[in-house]
């Protein structure tokens, strides 16, 4: 089953191939292998007999992993439960360690926001094209994540609430969860089937977003900048359109999810989904705190 996902393509589990221990490559249900590279042939005469017992079918043999190896619905919400835990801790740990905005630490919050996004996007990157998951590459960009939310958590919430408001990251952080559960919801019900136009679309779409937002902040350093990411009229068509393609990405990673579960892959994998999920939600939260925010200002 191949993948348009690039979180999902370097995976040989989900895309159905596998090496075995002399380098030649199995495909799941073609049931024979070919030799290796400088291997040959038996010659005429030289193939051995072969025992009767040990005459197959023809069919793809059985495979012999304990259920427990497999990747399940169990394993991955474990997995996705414990990759949001850590972005919540970290997040906290940053809101509470950079203290009050008002005493002049503005500059270690800012601090804290550049090397938390600078350290999630680069490990996001490895995490998406890494061909085996890393655990733990995986928790270290949770906490690089929470390190970034936490900071710009604050920041927003220290410029854009009111007590006429309420608090805007107890809003995005429920508006965050109800949108993962309405898609989930919407995903087994009416039964979404997921094509390849629409990975590719999604795909295309997501990256597209992050190059405005790395061409946004290098225009930022030159004290330019078009507004694409900001608190204006701009900023809130942004903001929809990242939540529209957050709850997509979401579409994406169930899917996955489900075929490998039926696929019956590696239980490793289930790091994998849970860091694509994880992405997915940060987006989704990010993108709704901004548009929260934008309601609320002057």
């Amino acid at each position: 089953m191949q993948s348009n996902n690039p979180v999902f393509r370097r995976s040989e589990s989900f895309n159905g191939t596998q090496q075995n221990a002399y380098g030649n490559t199995t495909y799941p249900g073609a049931g024979q292998q070919y030799p290796g590279y400088g291997q040959q042939y038996p010659g005429y005469g030289q193939q051995p007999m072969a025992d009767p017992s040990q005459w197959g079918t023809g069919m793809p043999p059985m495979d012999t992993r304990r259920a427990g190896d497999r990747m399940t619905i169990d394993s991955v919400v474990q997995k996705t439960a414990f990759a949001l835990g850590i972005v919540i801790v970290f997040a906290a740990a940053t809101w509470m360690l950079t203290g009050d905005i008002e005493e002049g630490t503005a500059q270690t919050l800012v601090l804290a926001l550049m090397v938390g996004s600078l350290g999630a996007f680069v490990l996001s990157l490895v995490n998406s094209f890494k061909r085996v998951v890393s655990p733990a590459l995986v928790i270290l960009f949770c906490a690089f994540e929470g390190v970034a939310l936490g900071a710009l958590s604050k920041f927003i919430d220290a410029q854009y609430s009111s007590p006429g408001t309420g608090n805007l990251v107890v809003q995005a952080v429920i508006g965050t969860f109800a949108a993962f559960a309405g898609t989930l919801a919407a995903y087994k019900f009416f039964n979404i089937q997921v094509g390849g136009r629409f990975r590719k679309f999604v795909i295309a779409a997501m990256f597209g977003m992050v190059a405005l937002s790395l061409l946004e902040l290098v225009l930022s350093l030159f004290g330019s900048s078009f507004g694409l990411f900001g608190f204006g009229a701009l900023g809130a068509v942004t903001a929809v359109i990242g939540l529209v393609l957050g709850v997509f990405m979401l579409l994406l990673d169930f899917d996955f999810v489900e075929q490998g579960i039926a696929a019956g892959i590696d239980e490793r994998e289930s790091w994998r989904a849970a860091f694509a999920m994880t992405v997915s939600l940060v987006w989704i939260y990010t993108n709704l705190l901004r548009l929260l925010a934008i309601f609320n200002s002057d």
